[in-house]
């Protein structure tokens, strides 16, 4: 079976990783296309396996138990619940203690012709919604969870700093709740999308730290973006964290003195991680939300590490990938 492995020399294309097995509660998923972003080039430090998490495909082979899902076009959530310690049984499944991440943190990834996933991950990809639009399913559950950790009332300012696909994809889940979005980023190519939107859109680097935001969304996982976020936000904020650390660029450190804003102006500082995947099926059949725009790059499983290479180049939005 031809898989996209992270290898301790660097990505490498296989053609022999091994073939999965269902057991009760599992299938095997074939997958058709999936999307490839800058985040998931994270698991290139430490992460031995088969990359890709947002995916879109088929099942092919069920346990006798789950046989109602077979052939089913699905897609699923990349976090992976053991579904019985202490927070799972008390329904916080999603920051269960023994948790795995499919493409980063213990378990494979789709970026194969075969992968294996708990059916409990699994939400149908609704009919009226094509594979290019099917695999942004995740991460606009995690946009559509983000949302709910905020109250939007009176047209408030939101900020959002990262002009790649999370942040593109929660500043339009935002601005349809009635708020002010603005979208701070890098690449001015990204800023036409924002504007076909009706989001706002600047360069990060001409902000002032002016303390005026009512709420500020994180995304980019680094420190700069950070205290950005922290010098924009208003006393009594709320300032979101959609993404973990970047190790690739948190070597510069980040102090307690850096939280100083926090303590000074009762900032409420949270993390968001994640979503319900049936939520973002939802949203992907509202319409509501534009996901094609961030189509960037067409490639294909064949192309191997050069996916990779892609993925990680700033430039690009999300790759999409043809297994």
């Amino acid at each position: 079976m031809r898989a996209l492995r992270f290898e301790p020399g660097g990505p490498a294309l296989v053609t022999d990783a091994p073939e999965p097995a269902p057991e009760p509660g599992q299938v095997v998923v074939e997958p058709a296309r999936l999307a490839v972003t800058y985040a998931d080039t994270h698991a290139a430090e430490g992460f031995r396996g088969v990359g890709g998490r947002w995916f879109v495909g088929k099942v092919a082979a069920t346990a006798p138990a789950d046989a109602s899902w077979d052939g089913v076009r699905v897609v699923a959530s990349p976090d992976i619940a053991c579904g019985v310690c202490d927070l799972c049984r008390g329904g916080l499944s999603k920051h269960c203690r023994n948790r795995s991440v499919m493409g980063s943190m213990g378990r494979d990834g789709a970026l194969a012709e075969r992968v294996l996933v708990p059916v409990r991950n699994l939400a149908r990809a609704p009919e009226g919604v094509d594979d290019d639009r099917a695999v942004f399913a995740e991460p606009l559950a995690a946009a559509v969870h983000a949302g709910q950790l905020v109250r939007i009332e009176g047209k408030p300012y939101v900020t959002v700093i990262g002009d790649g696909a999370p942040g593109l994809i929660a500043a339009q889940v935002l601005a349809a709740k009635n708020a002010s979005v603005r979208v701070l980023g890098a690449r001015p190519h990204k800023f036409g999308l924002a504007e076909k939107w009706g989001v706002k859109h600047r360069a990060a680097s001409e902000v002032g730290l002016r303390a005026d935001q009512d709420v500020v969304v994180e995304t980019t996982g680094t420190p700069g973006g950070l205290r950005l976020a922290l010098g924009l936000a208003r006393p009594r904020a709320k300032v979101l964290l959609l993404a973990g650390p970047d190790v690739r660029t948190d070597r510069g450190g980040f102090s307690m003195t850096d939280l100083a804003p926090v303590v000074d102006g009762e900032l409420e500082l949270i993390g968001a991680r994640g979503g319900v995947i049936s939520d973002g099926v939802a949203a992907l059949s509202e319409g509501s939300v534009d996901v094609l725009s961030l189509i960037s790059k067409r490639m294909r499983l064949a192309d191997g590490p050069a996916i990779f290479t892609a993925a990680a180049d700033a430039d690009q939005i999300a790759v999409v990938v043809d297994i």
